[in-house]
Formats: structure tokens, C-alpha cells, sequence
């Protein structure tokens, strides 16, 4: 039996690994003596350094130092990995406002990329011990305090950040931005391979670093959807997953915030917001528009940045005791893609309290193979869009081929409606091959049927006996989303996105039904205005 799969090259190989990238666990480095403060440690200012990380590896390297550091001060001190492909001079903006409050700032390039040694691990364990070492470094060789130890990073750098914290209980706070808590849901959610977040990852990664073997096996038995590898790869990528050492981190008593974008191409808010919920230490949770890394990306040049302003408060708090008012906010903040209003809530639960359920009542049959016109949009550039001007992808729902898309709709909702939280899909399926693939999407239809992209995702079955039905529980990305008073909310199923790998043999055919006894719906944590 055919398994459709695009033709793919090394590129293409080489970068699921990339966002599959967490790191496992290696032995605690011991604190580096606190007293004396070397002499000529204490300038303030920007050195460019080399750093010896684990098993000998060069890590190109950065250290910024308080203006007014006196002889004999000890700083708090924030270790900051760089982001996947990008080189060490990511964070100096950041750097130097971070030396100007008064912490010692350590950014590295993470090995395998671009002047740092070593092959790129995809934050394994010596990764994860180079983080160590580069704490062990900055309190030898900066006025850096052993007792008040962060990290933080985007993407790359926040899954190294969490894990390290996870492995080495010196790291007290963590801000991990754009991250990701669990590789499988992220970058295979829905046992479905995100294609074009591949791409970007392999190519990136080609272009500026050096993918070590491992790396571009294990890329390409997912890339390749070689299903006899299947376990072996999820196996791969639990141990680099931060939610896999969750007891180590909260054993440690971690101070954590997390924070990311409603549209994340690469590593989607679902798998950070049950992470958030499973913490026991202090912790916070913020989702913002955008795609991924952009709702720092400002920051990063020296602007002012929500994200940013955020962690920093949160270091202020937990590095140097400041009572700025972090511990008595309520520690869920989202910000809605519709009306850029933040609000806040006490824990993850409670965003999405209440739900509305849509009916996928009668029997709808699809053939694959087909884009029905109902898709997820492009990487990076549709939810920049949604970020910057409120645009997601539309789709025009009574032009929607119903030959190859299942289309539901719900009541309107006179007064308007904030969609709030995960989205959750229940249906029967019955497929006419073994294997299959089918995206689910949620919209919201105005009165000339227009609708606008609310949220989506995707699921791939093997292995099921044709014409047998079986049922389907899904989770679509979570979001904000406000719904403009008279419109109604859809969804749309269809077999083809070309965000994803999907698995449709020629002439499948997907039958949803509504069985009496386990009625089909979706249901979505909305609350009526």
C-alpha cells in the first residue's frame, strides 16, 4: 500500500531533529567557589570569550558585566543558550540592559553552530553539560553569584534552559521563551510529521551549523515515515523532552515561566500549557499572537517587549528579591489575536472553563488525496499576519467542495463569543485503507460565509482494518479568539494541508459519523458575551 510522502532531501532530513531538540540529563556540575572575585573580573562591559564546554568542545561565547561592578560584589548572574541557527550576538540588546540592572549576562553559542565546536546534538547530553559548564565558567571568571544562578533563551535556547534546570539544581529561575515541554506533541502531534516546520529546521540547520549522524537518521526515518523506526524516534524524543524530567525540575523547586505564541508553527501552546500546569514550583504562563520566536523578536533588537519586560520582572523577582509585585499577580496572562487585550487568569483550567459543544451530527464521506481549500496557511508568514494585522487564512465556506471536505456549523451567537483555550474534536471514523490522515479547523463564519481561521490540527492513523469504524478524540491548537457578535463558528475537515505530511493511499475515502451511542462534537471553551 502507497504512503504518500514528498520527495525529500538532506535539507529536508535534517530538520526535524531541529525542533525535535531537547536534551537529556548529565551528572550536576559542583558550584564553582564563590570567594575571591578575580581582580580583573569585575570591569564592566562586553568581552567576547571562548568557553570550554563539555568533553573539551570550544563554545564562542559572550559576557557582559554591570557598569559598576566593585571589587569584591557579587551579581546575579543569567545564562542565556542561543537559538536554534542563530549566531552568539542574538541576545546582546537584551545583554547589556540585563549588565545595566545589575546581573552578569552569559550568552553562548550552542555547539554544532556556527563558531562553537562539536556537532549539533539537538540539545542532548552534551548540551545539556555544556550549559553546566558555562555556569561553572561565569562564576570563575565573573563577579557572578553561585546563590542567584538563571537561564533563559528562546526556542533553542528555552528547551536547553528547562532541561538544564532539570539536571543542575544551581540554576534557580528559568524564562524559557518559544520553547517547547514535549518534542512528540509539538513537532509529530496528531502522529502527524509537521512538514515546513522540517524544512525550515533541516535547511537552517545545514546552512549554518554541522548536523551531527544521529541528527540526520533520525530526521530522516521521520521525514521518510518509516513506520518501523516509529517508536524508536518518539523514544528519541521523550528523553529530549523537558516534560520527561518534570520531576527532577520541580524537585529542584525551579522558579519557571513559559512563555509563547498562539500560532507557533514549531512547537504549538498545547504541550506548554499542560507542562505549566504539572509544575509545583513558582511558576507563570503567557500567550501572545504571533508565530514562533516573534513574540520576542522586538525585544531582541532593543525594543520595548512585552515578553521581555515579563522575564526580566521575573528574574528581578526571583534573582534578586525585588517585590515588584510578580508573586501576587495572577500567574496566567493571554492576550487575545482579536482585540490585543491581555487578561489573567489563576491556573490553565480556568481559561477555558466554559465550553459550547458543535454538533457533527449525520454521515459525511470525503475522498483524499485533494486540497479542499481549507488549510492551516504558510509557515511563519500567516500568523505574523494574524500578529500584525488580524488576518488569518479565510475560506469561504459554502464554496468548500464537499466531495473532499466535511463542513459543520454551529448556531450564531447573537451577542459574540471569546474563544477561549483548547478546542477538542470527538468524531467516529471509518476509513476504506489502513492508513490515513485527516485536519480538523475551526472558523468563524460571517453572514456571507467568509470564514476566518480560529485554529486547526491534524491526525494520521495506521494500521486499522478498512471499512471498520473507530473513534477519533483530538485536540486542536489552543487559542484566544474573539467572535464578532452575529457570527456563527464551523468546522471543516478535509484531507490535505500543506503544512503536514499526510498519509492518504490513492482513492481513500474517510467516512465522519455520529453514532447514537457516542455522539460526534466539538467542543470549544467559549463563553458568550
Amino acid at each position: 500500500m502507497r504512503r504518500p510522502r514528498p520527495a525529500l532531501t538532506t535539507t529536508a532530513a535534517c530538520a526535524l531533529t531541529a525542533a525535535l531538540a531537547v536534551g537529556t540529563l548529565s551528572a550536576p556540575a559542583q558550584a564553582a567557589p564563590a570567594d575571591p572575585v578575580p581582580a580583573d573580573t569585575t570591569a564592566g562591559g562586553l568581552r567576547f570569550v571562548d568557553i570550554t564546554g563539555a568533553d573539551g568542545t570550544v563554545l564562542k561565547a559572550n559576557v557582559v558585566t554591570p557598569a559598576r561592578a566593585a571589587a569584591g560584589d557579587r551579581h546575579p548572574v543569567i545564562v542565556l543558550p542561543t537559538s536554534w541557527a542563530v549566531p552568539q550576538v542574538e541576545y546582546l540588546a537584551q545583554a547589556t540592559q540585563l549588565a545595566d540592572s545589575g546581573y552578569v549576562v552569559v550568552s553562548y553559542n550552542s555547539r554544532g553552530f556556527w563558531q562553537s565546536g562539536g556537532e549539533i546534538e539537538v540539545a542532548g547530553p552534551p548540551d545539556i553539560a555544556d550549559a553546566s559548564a558555562v555556569v561553572d565558567w561565569a562564576l570563575a571568571n565573573t563577579p557572578a553569584d553561585p546563590e542567584r544562578v538563571g537561564m533563559a533563551g528562546v526556542s533553542y535556547g528555552a528547551g536547553i534552559s528547562l532541561l538544564a534546570a532539570a539536571h543542575d539544581p544551581r540554576i534557580k529561575t528559568v524564562a524559557a521563551l518559544s520553547g517547547w515541554a514535549d518534542l512528540i506533541d509539538s513537532i509529530y502531534s496528531g502522529r502527524t510529521q509537521h512538514l515546513q516546520a522540517a524544512l525550515l529546521l533541516g535547511g537552517s540547520g545545514l546552512l549554518t551549523g554541522r548536523p551531527s549522524a544521529e541528527l540526520k537518521q533520525i530526521l530522516g526515518d521521520f521525514l521518510g515515515s518509516k513506520l518501523d523506526k516509529e517508536q524508536e524516534m518518539i523514544d528519541w524524543g521523550k528523553k529530549r523532552s523537558p516534560a520527561t524530567h518534570l520531576d527532577a525540575l520541580n524537585a529542584n523547586g525551579t522558579a519557571v515561566m513559559l512563555g509563547n505564541a498562539w500560532g507557533d508553527s514549531l512547537f504549538p501552546p498545547n504541550q506548554y500549557a499542560d507542562f505549566y500546569e504539572k509544575l509545583t514550583g513558582p511558576k507563570r504562563l503567557e500567550f501572545r499572537p504571533g508565530d514562533h520566536a516573534t513574540s520576542e523578536a522586538t525585544g531582541l533588537l532593543g525594543l520595548p517587549n512585552d515578553t521581555w519586560t515579563s522575564a526580566r520582572r521575573w528574574f528581578d523577582h526571583h534573582l534578586k528579591g525585588e517585590d515588584n509585585g510578580v508573586d501576587g499577580e495572577l500567574p496566567v496572562r493571554v492576550k487575545s489575536r482579536s482585540t490585543g487585550a491581555y487578561e489573567s487568569y489563576p491556573d490553565w483550567k480556568s481559561v477555558g472553563a466554559d465550553s459550547r459543544k458543535i454538533d457533527l451530527a449525520g454521515t459525511h464521506t470525503i475522498r483524499a488525496n485533494v486540497d479542499s481549500g481549507a488549510d492551516g496557511g504558510i509557515i511563519f508568514l500567516t500568523n505574523i499576519l494574524d500578529q500584525l494585522i488580524r488576518t488569518p487564512p479565510m475560506a469561504s465556506m459554502p464554496l468548500l467542495p464537499r466531495r473532499y471536505a466535511a463542513v459543520w456549523q454551529s448556531e450564531r451567537y447573537s451577542g459574540g463569543a471569546a474563544v477561549r483555550g483548547t478546542p477538542e474534536l470527538h468524531t467516529t471514523v471509518t476509513p476504506t485503507k489502513s492508513s490515513g490522515t485527516f485536519v480538523a479547523y475551526l472558523y468563524d463564519v460571517g453572514p456571507l460565509g467568509v470564514g476566518k481561521l480560529v485554529t486547526h490540527a491534524p491526525y494520521t492513523f495506521h494500521d486499522r482494518e478498512p471499512g471498520r469504524p473507530f473513534a477519533v478524540d483530538l485536540e486542536l491548537y489552543s487559542t484566544a479568539y474573539d467572535v464578532p457578535a452575529g457570527h456563527r463558528l464551523a468546522v471543516v475537515v478535509d484531507t490535505v494541508d500543506p503544512l503536514y505530511i499526510e498519509h492518504n493511499p490513492s482513492g481513500a475515502q474517510l467516512t465522519f459519523s455520529s453514532p447514537a451511542d457516542d455522539p460526534g462534537h466539538v467542543s470549544v471553551p467559549v463563553r458568550e458575551k
